[in-house]
């Protein structure tokens, strides 16, 4: 009897003590509780979770272990049968093309102006409407297959950049024989669908491309195109003409060259800096009294030369500050040999051609011969290539002597306008020896670039990731002199898609994904590469820009794994290499996996299983998350012999499949078109029920180069079993569940779950199925801007949601997943308008035989503010029997819902939701950090993109004057006598007085601006900003082979300039195990506020979710900090952006530097132009008129 009022007496002091604490935490906990309880039942009625799993075990499923060795073994074999065709079509090109041009001789060929096929004269008519006179009319249709441009399948056409002398004879004879390159053409693309572009490109500049098209293109999909690029200094020709080389490059930063002939020098040297590729390894140093590195990064080394190093380089060489004193090119030249030399000992370097390229005035080279003896003489590994601006004949003379004692090329600058093209001697000498073996045709993959756009009926128009695959064409003419002349390179372009679509992504499954790598350990394709280029560039000129993104730039390991045996950079570096050696393998790591933009992270565990593309530079792996990633279901619905008919399965407009995978699909050549991936694929089903249907399931083998290939029926297709099978059988599911219960707005009628109101439910299958259901209350009104759920997540296997919901699985099993949009608070705070919804995901997985793997995942839209009136409904009030005067109602406490990355879901103020708490609360936020709620997870980005506010670019001092004509007619004239007046330079400097640092970066290969417009146009990315000369220092002249009529020049500038750069996060994420504590976790904020007070709060983990409840106390006013999770620059910027890094890579296999009869060829260089009379006179003509004005 005496307990009894013990008992009374303890609940009394229990409730006097939750009255009078700060915060009610046992209250916190029942919320949280309840919150979370409801939430769950809700969800698991609405959506039908239970009864989707029953009905995958009413079936015959089954879920069994992946192997994945040999899951990537058949994925590699699929890879390379797809490149043998690519491979085999080139080298059928480059034999047709050698023969064509064998006999074809010297003999007169009609390729003169109007006899073939101009792309810039494609149906061009005048004023009159009548065909122009050099016009040709040609049939052209737009071609999905073919970038969406308008094209015709049974002709080439030839792309002709500026500057191409169309009268010269040797022109004429190639484009007169490339002709008869057009049935192979043809003949290519009948065997092989998949072909894209093909082309012969000339090493006198033209291209003959396959299929025709106009340039610019005739459907206006590239409205702002400017001139064809000169593609020669493009890594897909220069690197398959030569082999791999090691170069050094000397400028001359002597007194004796004037300001002018400095920027000649500088612009010689970026010419010679963009023939380079990753194969290459590259440094540029300048000499005067002394010789030194020109980039602080790059000392007693050279670098490989990737895009990014080619463009610091390039900035570091126009950059550069005159230092003037005496020239000492011998000091120069023994530099560049000894670093040659040691590379080339040590093993270093490309291990083939090495080569030293001398620009300058040829001052300071009286003891050269010395040099060259000690380090050159007599097997001359080492070419010399010397490049003249300024100077004496004297010089001039020195200079071409020592190139033509070492096996390179002598020429002489005097303008702009030749640079590029005397560059290319360059390409043409180290191309002998190959040319010379004549047998001998590398096969070259030029690294990963954005291209036209892709071939999808989902296509987006933003360009797709290409490379091309190239080879050389020799001329096999005897000439009356030894020479060695390189034709050309044939080639074509291979879109990335087309490989990634035979790595069919429903056979890695959710958060499984695919990367290649090549001999350099550069990725062809990964999800998280993002090159720092659009397909802008590409649009308008057909430039591609390239990118070497490093697998370790891409694979983000975490800080510390207790299950790694060994350090987890060693076994990154392990993978690389063992990739880039093209060994078969597997291993697994802990990495980071970042979503929405980096804006939240996951940790999990991967293998990696990975195996060579035989035949290619290549390897294939294939990731799968650990756990459930390595179990896969199998569940298929056999179509041809069914009773039934499976298109009954896919009936109304609330389903998708995903656009990028391959269901079934016609080849290219088809006539069939299709307006949606969901129309095609209820045409093949329909194809499948009929008698006599194949699948087709096996695509074409590639034979050997010269085994008859057949060729394939205009509407032949292919069509993946296994997946369209799955397919039926997730939409029979689906389907047969929906008429069981009827549509899943009823449950909205249940008294209990009318407090949400859901606008939309759905399911995303493992298939790519989307299917959802909206409510009709609810639904979307016609002239809504928003585009549908169905529209933004097509491809709903990719969503974030879907594999977020699938990586919770692994945590809590029960439970869904909660989001809201991301915001960073910048925007207007109104939600009056159209408040967020908030979205629910649970992934739905099959067990079978003790294994479970995720079928589908199921998910809600709600509106926010039926969840923020539940919530405030549950946590106005206590439990029954206690006493609390504090609630989330009340002034006293500020409620949150915060997610597991720690954005806000629900708070007191709506203007908050998707918002950082840590941006709100940055003080609270910490202490959940220390209090090991939250982990602070660094993420960095290496291929980040910043503003360049070095851009130097500015239109101001490019605006065309009165005058302007004249001052280039007068440089123009004042250039004719380079070598004939010694006194020359001064002349020129006088009628062009312009400093170094009013120079402008522009491209070379746009040097044809014809207005105001065109000269102020920005010039867009970084890349193309750096790629160029002065616009002052440019003399126009009549172009050689003109175009028709252009459009005007677009008047809108382009994006601002970027540059790459690193960035870094600090991102979190929640510790579950942290909460699973029966009461919540109480924390006190001290020594926040002058006046002493204590803020406390109280986190309780909600059930079911992966969310928190946190509850902050407001009486004491402490400070907040904020926190960001916005990534920002790593680190203070300086020259170097990171240390040069000296990764290990894999030499191409093939190196021709040397050839014993090279020796007898004779052409070794050429001086200044012979200049005629007239030029001479009208020279002193104006040089006296400067001296007068002066």
């Amino acid at each position: 009897m005496t307990r009894r009022p013990l008992i009374l007496l303890a609940l009394l002091a229990a409730a006097l003590a939750n009255q009078l604490e700060d915060i009610p935490h046992n209250e916190v906990k029942n919320w949280a509780l309840k919150f979370g309880v409801d939430l769950w039942e809700f969800g698991r009625h609405f959506t039908k979770m239970n009864q989707i799993q029953n009905k995958y075990h009413e079936y015959n499923v089954e879920v069994v272990r992946k192997d994945g060795l040999l899951l990537v073994r058949e994925l590699a074999a699929e890879v390379k049968n797809h490149m043998d065709f690519k491979i085999n079509a080139v080298m059928r090109i480059m034999d047709s093309a050698e023969a064509a041009a064998l006999s074809a001789g010297s003999s007169s060929i009609d390729g003169s102006p109007g006899s073939y096929y101009d792309a810039r004269w494609l149906n061009v008519h005048a004023d009159d409407g009548t065909l122009s006179a050099r016009a040709r009319r040609l049939l052209l249709s737009p071609s999905r297959h073919f970038d969406h441009i308008a094209v015709n399948t049974s002709y080439s056409a030839v792309l002709m950049p500026p500057r191409i002398n169309t009268e010269d004879g040797e022109v004429q004879n190639q484009i007169g024989w490339s002709e008869h390159l057009d049935p192979l053409f043809v003949n290519n693309y009948e065997i092989d669908p998949t072909l894209s572009w093909q082309y012969y490109a000339s090493s006198s500049g033209f291209m003959r491309r396959y299929p025709a098209m106009s340039w610019p293109p005739e459907d206006g999909y590239s409205h702002h195109a400017r001139d064809f690029y000169d593609f020669r200094s493009s890594n897909w020709f220069v690197e398959a003409a030569t082999s791999p080389k090691d170069l050094v490059i000397l400028i001359d930063d002597s007194d004796e060259l004037s300001s002018s002939n400095r920027q000649l020098a500088k612009s010689t040297a970026i010419a010679l800096l963009d023939t380079l590729g990753p194969n290459d390894f590259v440094n540029v140093y300048r000499y005067s009294d002394s010789v030194s590195e020109l980039h602080p990064c790059y000392t007693k080394m050279l670098a490989q030369a990737v895009p990014e190093t080619i463009r610091e380089l390039k900035s570091a060489v126009w950059a550069g500050e005159a230092t003037g004193g005496a020239a000492n090119l011998t000091g120069a030249l023994t530099s560049a040999f000894e670093i040659l030399y040691r590379y080339n000992r040590t093993g270093l370097g490309c291990q083939c051609n090495q080569a030293i390229a001398v620009i300058g005035a040829g001052g300071g080279a009286g003891g050269v011969t010395a040099v060259f003896r000690a380090w050159n003489w007599p097997h001359m590994p080492v070419r010399i290539f010397t490049y003249r601006v300024g100077g004496d004949a004297a010089a001039g003379k020195t200079m071409k002597e020592m190139a033509c004692n070492n096996k390179g090329f002598h020429v002489t600058i005097n303008d702009h306008d030749e640079v590029r093209q005397k560059v290319l001697h360059f390409v043409e000498v180290l191309a002998r020896p190959m040319v010379m073996y004549q047998t001998m045709h590398p096969v070259h993959w030029s690294p990963v670039y954005v291209g036209g756009r892709s071939s999808t009926l989902d296509d987006d128009g933003m360009g797709q990731l290409m490379t091309s695959v190239t080879v050389p064409i020799f001329d096999r003419r005897n000439h009356t002199q030894r020479e060695a002349n390189l034709l050309g390179v044939v080639g074509t372009d291979v879109p990335v898609e087309q490989i990634k679509k035979l790595v069919a992504p429903y056979k890695l499954g959710v958060n499984g994904y695919s990367f290649m790598l090549d001999n350099n350990g550069h990725v062809l394709y990964h999800p998280d590469l993002r090159p720092l280029y659009t397909n802008e560039e590409y649009t308008e000129t057909l430039r591609p820009l390239y990118s070497s993104v490093d697998l370790t730039d891409v694979e983000l390991l975490v800080d510390y794994d207790e299950n790694a045996r060994v350090n987890l950079t060693s076994l990154l570096f392990e993978l690389r290499h063992d990739m880039i050696e093209q060994r078969e393998g597997e291993t697994e790591m802990g990495v980071k996996v970042q979503y929405e933009g980096m804006r939240r992270v996951a940790t999990r565990r991967q293998r990696y299983f990975y195996s060579p593309v035989d035949g290619t530079p290549y390897s294939l792996a294939a990731v799968l998350p650990d756990g459930y990633g390595m179990y896969e279901l199998q569940a298929e619905q056999e179509i041809k012999h069914s009773p039934i008919n499976v298109t009954e399965y896919f009936k109304g407009d609330n389903w998708k499949v995903h656009p990028d995978w391959v269901y079934c699909e016609y080849a290219s050549t088809s006539e069939q078109t299709f307006n949606s991936p969901e129309e095609q694929l209820l045409h093949f089903l329909t194809r499948a029920g009929r008698p006599g249907w194949k699948w087709m399931s096996l695509r074409p083998r590639a034979l050997t180069l010269h085994n008859a290939h057949k060729k394939q029926d205009r509407d032949s297709y292919y069509c993946d079993k296994t997946l369209v099978q799955s397919l039926v059988r997730d939409a029979m599911v689906i389907k047969e569940l929906d008429a069981h219960t009827g549509h899943a707005s009823h449950h909205n009628q249940q008294g209990r779950f009318h407090k949400f109101v859901v606008t939309l439910s759905f399911i995303a299958t493992r298939s790519g199925l989307l299917k959802w259901t909206e409510n009709v209350n609810t639904s979307r009104s016609a002239d809504s801007s928003e585009p549908h759920f169905s529209e933004k997540h097509a491809r709903a296997f990719d969503s974030e949601w879907y594999r977020r919901a699938v990586e919770h699985h692994s945590i809590e099993p029960e439970s869904f997943v909660f989001s809201v949009p991301f915001r960073d608070g910048s925007e207007a705070e109104d939600f009056s308008g159209k408040p967020p919804l908030v979205l629910a995901t649970h992934a739905v997985f099959v067990e079978s035989r003790g294994h479970r793997a995720p079928a589908a995942v199921v998910g809600l839209h709600f509106k926010l503010d039926s969840l923020a009136k539940h919530f405030l409904n549950v946590t106005s009030t206590c439990t029954a029997g206690s006493v609390c005067k504090k609630t989330c109602a009340g002034d006293e406490l500020d409620c949150y819902i915060l997610d597991d990355n720690g954005f806000i879901i629900l708070s007191e103020d709506a203007s908050q939701t998707g918002r950082f708490f840590g941006q709100v609360d940055g003080t609270i936020m910490d202490s959940l950090v220390q209090d090991r709620i939250y982990k602070k997870v660094t993420v960095h980005d290496h291929q980040g993109r910043c503003p360049d506010s070095r851009n130097p670019f500015s239109g101001s001092s490019n605006k065309l004057s009165p005058l302007k004509p004249l001052s280039w007619l007068g440089g123009y004239v004042t250039n004719l006598l380079a070598v004939w007046f010694p006194l020359w330079d001064t002349a020129h400097a006088r009628a062009h007085p312009h400093g170094e640092e009013e120079i402008d970066y522009e491209d070379y290969e746009n040097e044809d601006l014809e207005s105001d417009d065109e000269l102020d146009r920005d010039r867009g990315t970084y890349e193309i900003i750096i790629d160029g000369i002065g616009a002052s220092d440019r003399h126009d002249v009549p172009v050689v082979s003109p175009g028709p009529p252009r459009e005007p020049p677009r008047e809108a500038a382009r994006s601002a300039a970027v540059r790459p750069c690193d960035t870094s996060a600090e991102l979190f994420t929640l510790q579950s195990t942290r909460l699973n504590a029966a009461q919540p976790l109480k924390g006190k904020l001290t020594n926040c506020h002058n006046s002493g007070c204590e803020r406390p709060f109280s986190v309780q983990k909600i059930p079911h979710s992966n969310l928190i409840l946190l509850v902050v106390d407001t009486l004491c006013p402490c400070g907040a900090k904020r926190l960001d999770v916005r990534a920002r620059e790593a680190g203070v910027r300086t020259a170097c952006r990171r240390p040069a890094r000296a990764l290990p890579r894999r030499r191409p296999p093939a190196c021709v530097s040397y050839h014993p009869e090279e020796i007898e060829i004779q052409s070794c260089g050429r001086g200044a132009r012979a200049r005629p009379l007239f030029a001479v006179l009208a020279t002193l003509a104006l040089r006296l008129i400067l001296t007068l004005t002066t």
